[in-house]
This record gives structure tokens, C-alpha cells and sequence, in this order.
């Protein structure tokens, strides 16, 4: 790196402009989002969340800020992150195999009105896409984030936030951010 100023300044600059592009693209989903979970939480309901990799610390990171808190202080929000359950993941992967670890823990704890926020930045993981099925089949809406075209994730949600980028760090950046933006505007209106 011969100037690491303009390093810095070139990647700032492509992260700003993925920004961009999910204001102008999915501002309106991302409000749906918050929407979403807004009204399953304030009828009773849980937030499921799962990923692998980043993803999974995504999950637990929301979980974590929406049964904590995240800017103030309020009553826990109901938010189990999948991927939490090590002993149930790790036997069952052993067991009968990966792809369907989540999707028995979201089988055997989901309910109509539920949310499951599935985190993939491919949108192709076998394990997530098992899951998301399983919601659906228990009537549980799907909040989908995910990178590139959203991959096969995308057919399967009821909301989808897709970052515009084939680098997976630059769509886990994005997915906090917006994450956060989402706690925030949950805790606030709640």
C-alpha cells in the first residue's frame, strides 16, 4: 500500500456508495422490517434469528440488543438467536447433519406471528434455507438479509434486505449498521 490514505478514502468511498444504494433501493423494506418485528412483538410474539459464520455473531448481537437493550432502558423484547444452542447444534449436526439444525430448533419453538430474521450474505446456505422453509411451513414471516441477488433466500421471504455487493465483509458491515437502525427504531417506538 503505497498511500494508505487513499486506501482508506477508495474504501470509505465504496462503502458509501453501497449505502446509497440500499437507501434508494430498500429504505422502503428496511422500514418494513422494523414494521415487522414491531408488530410481532407488541402481540406477544419472538423473534428467531440465525446465521452461520458473521452471521451467527449477527444473530446473537441482536438478540443480545433487543433482549437487553440497546440505547435505553425498557422491558427485554422476546429474540432467541438459533445459533446459541450448542449442545442442540452441534449433537444434531453430528448426528443428522448441519442443514437442518436450525430448522428443528425453529420447529420445535415457533409459532404463527413469530419472525424468523435469517442472515445469509450469500443467500444459498443450505441450513438457513432449511430453516426459513420450516418457518414458513409454521405461518412464521421471514425477514431475509443477504448479499448479491439475495440467492435463493429471496424466494422464500416475506421481507428481503439485499446489500448490493459481491464482498461478504462489505454486506456483514451494512447488515449491522441497518441491524442497529432497526434496534434503535424498535426500542424508540416501543
Amino acid at each position: 500500500m503505497t498511500d494508505p490514505t487513499a486506501y482508506f478514502r477508495a474504501v470509505f468511498d465504496r462503502a458509501a456508495a453501497a449505502f446509497s444504494a440500499v437507501d434508494r433501493d430498500y429504505l422502503v423494506t428496511v422500514v418494513a422490517a422494523a414494521e415487522l418485528l414491531l408488530d410481532a412483538i407488541s402481540r406477544g410474539r419472538r423473534v428467531f434469528v440465525f446465521g452461520n459464520g458473521g452471521s451467527a455473531a449477527d444473530a446473537q448481537h441482536i438478540a443480545a440488543e433487543l433482549v437487553g437493550r440497546f440505547s435505553q432502558e425498557r422491558p427485554a423484547l422476546p429474540a432467541i438467536a438459533l445459533s446459541t444452542n450448542t449442545a442442540l447444534v452441534t449433537a444434531w449436526s453430528n448426528d443428522k447433519g448441519y442443514e437442518d439444525a436450525f430448522a428443528r430448533e425453529l420447529s420445535a419453538l415457533a409459532q404463527a406471528g413469530d419472525v424468523a430474521w435469517a442472515i445469509s450474505t450469500s443467500g444459498n446456505s443450505p441450513n438457513v434455507l432449511r430453516a426459513a422453509e420450516a418457518a414458513r411451513a409454521k405461518e412464521v414471516q421471514v425477514l431475509a438479509f443477504s448479499a448479491r441477488d439475495g440467492g435463493a433466500l429471496k424466494a422464500l421471504a416475506d421481507h428481503n434486505v439485499i446489500i448490493p455487493t459481491t464482498r461478504t465483509d462489505r454486506a456483514q458491515e451494512l447488515h449491522l449498521c441497518i441491524e442497529h437502525v432497526i434496534c434503535d427504531a424498535v426500542e424508540k417506538t416501543l
